[in-house]
């Protein structure tokens, strides 16, 4: 079973992502849940969402203790929140911000992980860029099919227009699409660098 967490802030479709992203691994012939935990619910506030995928049905309901990838939609919440608890050691770690994990403060915590599971990308400027909102989940969706493979860009194009219609869903579509090739540019560079 692959489990997923995100994290993020009320307003950032902390939930949607997670719900979209099970939506994609269905329409993959997989079974997927899709579930938040709320705290405060207000906008601004951090919000857990969290999804499973598995080829046979899933029986757990409790919170995803130890994910297999970590999808953090507001960096801000890297020093407020535990973000990295019960993270697998070959696990993935999605990041929305145009900084490095260096330049984060995360440098010596990744050293240890696989650099070709770790990604941080601009995701809120892609949401301005196409949507014109500043709502990074679903460049997160496109860029997390690019770095893990769990699932398919197009299962995440088919449930985008599932979510939603018109320009909202052209607009996070091509969100997606960039997001999903500048993620797998830096696989690529993350992979080649491992090599050399």
């Amino acid at each position: 079973m692959f489990q997923a967490r995100f994290h993020g802030r009320g307003g950032q479709g902390v939930v949607t992502a997670a719900e979209m992203l099970s939506i994609a691994a269905f329409d993959e012939g997989r079974h997927a849940q899709a579930f938040p935990s709320f705290g405060s619910e207000r906008t601004g506030a951090p919000v857990v969402a969290f999804c499973r995928i598995d080829d046979k049905e899933i029986r757990l309901r409790e919170p995803v203790t130890a994910p297999d990838a970590l999808i953090i939609q507001d960096p801000t919440l890297l020093h407020q929140v535990d973000c990295f608890a019960g993270l697998k050691p070959d696990g993935y770690i999605l990041i929305n911000t145009g900084k490095s994990f260096a330049e984060l403060g995360l440098g010596e915590f990744v050293a240890n992980y696989r650099p070709e599971r770790l990604c941080t990308l601009p995701a809120t400027e892609l949401a301005l860029k196409h949507v014109g909102r500043p709502v990074p989940n679903v460049p997160l969706l496109g860029a997390f099919a690019a770095v893990t493979g769990i699932v398919r860009l197009d299962s995440v194009l088919k449930a985008i227009r599932e979510k939603f219609s018109g320009k909202v869903a052209s607009g996070n579509i091509a969100a997606a699409a960039e997001a999903f090739e500048l993620a797998r540019q830096k696989m690529e560079a993350a992979a080649h660098v491992e090599t050399v």
